[in-house]
């Protein structure tokens, strides 16, 4: 028996109906209902009866939920015990959250301490570089991704949307000479990604500034962009969470504003873990707190 599946079956004793247990989990229907008839055949005893109400316990089930109650509630007070005093959160386990580089280091990084303090039982592996891991796949609990998923058995919601514009030193400006028209672009050395190996098209951000042509500068890596830019290399395109932190640069032709999205998405059965759901509600609400500095201006 797989006792992950237990919380699914007391999900459903408790609302009585697949959908407002699913609701419950944060899951969907048909995953809540699949995991309970996996419980069932683990056991070899039908669990439920469908009723016109909604799902009514069989002897069987009623015998199950006292167990079930009793281990629940030893689990929550061992949980409690092992906690760091009085109000300590009773999460454990661990997340691993998958997002872009440049977000996992400008802002995820400076602020899971946040997350650690109110859960110190809970592991956190953040996994921040060029590309993502594969929610369909569990690859990774949660994943901030630049493009909604398609398909596969996921739960997604919009994280945020957020700018970029060109960005360059002050120095290099200085010594180079302001851009006051697209245009003038042509004189001035561009730093961007490596085309034939950019993970994802949403990154070729070049394509949709005038006048830009090629970089002549280039890196799969947005932080290794951001240094060459901020060391006066040359002018690129960098999202506003990165280069509005950076005193040492300074916008160029900021009329021209580039728009994108990070879409957070986890499996359906993983959504219904308390780490991952934690997790969730605790990046929603970091990021809806500095909603001006994804999208300035924006009040």
């Amino acid at each position: 028996m797989d006792w992950g599946d237990l919380p699914f079956f007391l999900a459903v004793a408790r609302h009585g109906t697949l959908a407002r247990a699913a609701k419950a989990l944060r899951t969907d229907p048909t995953t809540a209902g699949r995991r309970v008839q996996k419980l069932e055949r683990a056991l070899g005893a039908r669990l439920f009866e469908h009723s016109p109400g909604g799902h009514v316990l069989t002897a069987a089930g009623e015998r199950l939920l006292a167990k079930a109650r009793a281990m629940d509630r030893l689990a929550a007070e061992a949980q409690a015990a092992g906690g760091a005093g009085a109000g300590a959160s009773p999460l454990t386990g661990t997340v691993r959250l998958s997002v872009a580089e440049g977000l996992g280091s400008w802002f995820v990084a400076r602020r899971i301490g946040a997350f650690s303090d109110a859960h110190p039982a809970v592991t956190v592996d953040l996994v921040a570089n060029s590309g993502f891991l594969n929610p369909t796949r569990r690859e990774t609990d949660l994943a901030v991704l630049l493009a909604r998923p398609r398909k596969g058995p996921l739960v997604t919601v919009r994280l945020t949307d957020y700018s970029l514009g060109l960005y360059a030193a002050r120095a290099y400006l200085e010594r180079l000479g302001e851009v006051r028209r697209a245009e003038e672009l042509t004189r001035h050395r561009l730093v961007g990604y490596v085309p034939d190996i950019v993970y994802a098209p949403e990154l070729r951000y070049l394509d949709e500034i005038p006048h830009a042509g090629t970089a002549a500068l280039r890196s799969s890596s947005i932080n290794a962009q951001h240094q060459m830019i901020a060391a006066g290399a040359g002018i690129g395109v960098l999202p506003h969470f990165i280069a509005g932190m950076d005193r040492a640069l300074v916008a160029v032709l900021p009329k021209i504003r580039i728009l994108r999205s990070f879409w957070l998405v986890t499996h359906r059965e993983t959504a219904a873990f308390p780490q991952v759901r934690a997790m969730m509600d605790w990046l929603k609400q970091a990021v809806a707190a500095e909603r001006d500095l994804f999208l300035p201006g924006a009040g």
